[in-house]
């Protein structure tokens, strides 16, 4: 199992050196991939959990990949519907070129209806809109020229050069069963955020397990997110959230992952109170102590 990290990219801690920093400590630390995520047109409900300044993923993760070498770089995740799937695929595409195919799109539907509104993109029609996205990108990079004429994109002999160094591994987030399915006829991996070890474990892997049979395809991996937060006291396993406690509980939780199979866990020290001015430093502390306990 390889752990990741999930970047602040977001509010008073986010700037170009700290960004820098967190892709530094993250390939020095051994960390396998470093992770953010993804607003486009952050309307208040946004603000008020994701407070601007919002740094964008792809372009953010085009310049950490210069300064990298070994470290993947992926979104966690970025809502789909809010960019033209052809400039997604492109995108994506050319980050994995310049980063000699280290990128993994991470993708979600989202849950802002205000800022689907702002976007001028149909919130109810958000989950049908991802399945015809993907679709279009993974026909995108498979391909020298592609059409499209679905309901909501449709295009004619669209040239896609340069293709990716490799194919881009797409992770899909989301817990609900309409997620679940787009994971297992989609995705590369499974990428849940914050789901509970009992449902991950008694209901979710086997859905997910389902999905996949029904759709003839490979189980995909399970790639999980979890927020850490570390504690000096035992916290009671009376609905204790995967992550939370003494450095041996979340040990615990890492084992009982590997057991379920867990490919990758993303670690999230992003802080409850969004406008948490702590430094940096004190996340690099935490996950360093998690890393070096599994190692």
């Amino acid at each position: 199992m390889k752990l990741g990290l999930n970047i602040r990219n977001f509010g008073p801690a986010a700037t170009p050196d700290n960004l820098r920093a967190w892709a530094r400590f993250a390939e020095d630390t051994g960390f396998a991939v470093v992770m953010m995520s993804d607003h486009v047109a952050p309307t208040p409900d946004v603000q008020a959990i994701y407070p601007t300044p919002f740094y964008d993923p792809f372009t953010t993760l085009s310049w950490l990949a210069a300064q990298t070498r070994t470290l993947e770089l992926g979104t966690s995740v970025t809502v789909l519907p809010y960019r033209n799937p052809l400039l997604t695929a492109r995108v994506a595409a050319n980050l994995d070129q310049f980063s000699g195919g280290r990128f993994i799109l991470g993708v979600g539907v989202g849950w802002s209806k205000p800022e689907y509104d702002a976007l001028g993109v149909p919130f109810e029609r958000r989950g049908a809109i991802t399945d015809e996205y993907l679709d279009v990108i993974r026909a995108f990079w498979a391909n020298d020229r592609i059409s499209a004429d679905g309901r909501h994109v449709s295009f004619r002999d669209v040239s896609t050069a340069p293709r990716p160094v490799r194919t881009p591994p797409i992770w899909v987030g989301g817990t609900s069963p309409g997620a679940i399915r787009r994971a297992a006829r989609y995705g590369d991996a499974w990428h849940p955020n914050n789901a509970g070890m009992s449902w991950l474990r008694d209901e979710g892997l086997p859905a997910l397990r389902a999905a996949a049979e029904a759709a003839g395809r490979p189980v995909p991996e399970f790639s999980p997110r979890f927020q850490i937060q570390l504690t000096d006291h035992h916290v009671s396993a009376d609905d204790r959230p995967v992550g939370t406690g003494t450095l041996a509980q979340i040990r615990a939780d890492l084992d009982e992952l590997a057991t379920l199979g867990c490919a990758y866990v993303v670690l999230d020290t992003n802080p409850d109170a969004p406008d948490d001015p702590r430094p940096v430093t004190e996340d690099f502390g935490v996950l360093e102590r998690v890393a070096r306990s599994v190692t």
